[in-house]
């Protein structure tokens, strides 16, 4: 055996179907100029502060979220639940296999590690697992994140999307995280049930881990790649809030945007998918587990 070619194999060359077809010609992709956007300087002062206030954030409102309560029933799923959910499921894989063969195809593996693709993995596993508590506490963060996925719709980003139907898939996948899983799940009740109105806990928890995984894991892969993963290298040519502080803005626009969000969104959604219902919930996960 030559055991001189195994340091190679784990080189950055032998991973170049991650992000080898990543253009760097195409504005805001990445590239060297894009790594070099902001100082080194400023990447690390910004990094250690919203990284602990990320974590902060994390760990108050962990207390709150009642995630230790002891007293919790799972209720029995009927058969029309299983159907729903089972097809929603098929078309949600098939759609989202779809797009990982794009890419895949395209050499740009990577970017399946941006919000709106791990939203859809989170959905996939909603639809998949029997209820429990780790489904409602999964549940209740992928509601407070669908402002990932509203920001997609309303800022697409579909000019390097050149194979065929690679654009429609977007569009399917995130209309279908967006506008159809989540209501469908909440007209289920049970453990998809969210937090009170006024019980903003669960979108400082999940805003928190949110912008920890962006600074330290996007952040950290896209630097080392030259990949600009969710604009956390360098700003998007369309961000409003191009310059130097782009990030900053970003993470005190997306603490005002997560709240406000999910409060409509949730109110909307219900008022369509539960007018027949009468439904009370808390901010605790053990809390209203069992229907009368």
């Amino acid at each position: 055996m030559n055991t001189t070619l195994a340091p190679s194999m784990w080189t950055m060359d032998s991973l170049g179907w991650l992000y080898e077809g990543v253009d760097p010609k195409f504005a805001g992709n990445g590239g060297p100029e894009c790594n070099n956007f902001l100082s080194v300087k400023q990447r690390v002062i910004e990094t250690i502060i919203f990284v602990a206030l990320g974590s902060l954030e994390c760990w108050f409102a962990w207390q709150r979220l009642g995630v230790s309560d002891p007293h919790f029933q799972v209720e029995p799923r009927d058969k029309g639940e299983r159907f729903g959910k089972r097809f929603l499921l098929v078309i949600l894989c098939l759609t989202f296999g779809v797009e990982i063969g794009f890419k895949f195809a395209s050499k740009t593996v990577i970017y399946l590690l941006n919000p709106c693709h791990m939203l859809t993995v989170v959905q996939i596993y909603l639809l998949a697992a029997p209820p429990s508590k780790l489904v409602r506490v999964v549940f209740r963060m992928q509601m407070a994140s669908l402002s990932c996925p509203l920001l997609a719709l309303l800022l697409p980003v579909v000019n390097t999307r050149l194979l065929p139907f690679e654009a429609e898939i977007y569009w399917i996948q995130h209309l279908m995280i967006y506008l159809i899983i989540p209501p469908y799940l909440l007209s289920l009740g049970g453990v998809y049930k969210t937090e009170g109105i006024w019980d903003f806990s669960w979108c400082w928890f999940t805003a928190g881990f949110l912008h920890n995984y962006h600074f330290i894991c996007l952040q950290g892969l896209g630097l080392l790649t030259e990949v600009n993963l969710n604009a956390m290298v360098c700003p998007a040519p369309s961000d409003p809030f191009f310059g130097p502080f782009y990030r900053v803005c970003g993470f005190t626009h997306q603490h005002l945007l997560f709240p406000l969000h999910i409060k409509a969104y949730t109110y909307v959604a219900k008022s369509l998918v539960l007018r027949d219902q009468e439904e009370e919930c808390n901010g605790h996960v053990g809390g209203m587990m069992k229907e009368d």
